[in-house]
């Protein structure tokens, strides 16, 4: 399995993303790539001692942030770490795309470079939360993903999300 990190999405980053890839590279054998400026991922590597062999990191020079139009940005900037890693998906170079980055901006790049399942008009984040008092997970459909939610999108976040937790829970 091949995850891609974001390694300017989120606060503090990149020290932080690369603080928590090495946490992660250093319990799994999967390989981790960190998307983001190729010489400040080095650096932060190096001052973290990293000597494993399952980080790699492709360099994207620009950042999508909060304040752009979603859209557009993802149009505009094409080396951003936001569209390199929805296009190595899309190309099946990887497994999994994770970032804290601009939410809109994942979703553009989802829109525009995966495109939708035949039939559901609108995406929905999903998030794990633990239940209260009792065991095991609980996810949490289109969280933020929508201002406006319509009957029928509310529908097939539930079939989305039925389906996924029946693939990963069984």
């Amino acid at each position: 399995m091949k995850i891609l990190l974001d390694g300017m999405g989120g606060d503090y980053a990149p020290e932080e993303i690369v603080k928590g890839a090495i946490r992660a590279a250093s319990e799994i054998s999967e390989t981790i790539v960190i998307i983001g400026p190729e010489e400040s991922i080095h650096e932060q590597l190096k001052a973290n001692r990293w000597r494993g062999e399952n980080i790699e990191v492709i360099d994207a020079a620009e950042v999508i942030t909060n304040d752009e139009h979603p859209a557009m940005a993802v149009r505009k900037k094409k080396d951003s770490t936001i569209v390199k890693g929805m296009n190595m998906l899309k190309k099946g170079e990887a497994d999994i795309f994770i970032s804290g980055g601009s939410t809109g901006a994942l979703l553009a790049g989802g829109l525009l470079t995966l495109g939708r399942i035949k039939g559901i008009k609108r995406p929905a984040i999903a998030a794990w939360f633990p239940r209260a008092g009792k065991e095991g997970v609980t996810l949490l459909l289109d969280c933020g993903a929508s201002v406006e939610a319509k009957p029928e999108y509310i529908y097939q976040y539930g079939i989305m999300g039925s389906i996924f937790v029946k693939g990963i829970t069984g």
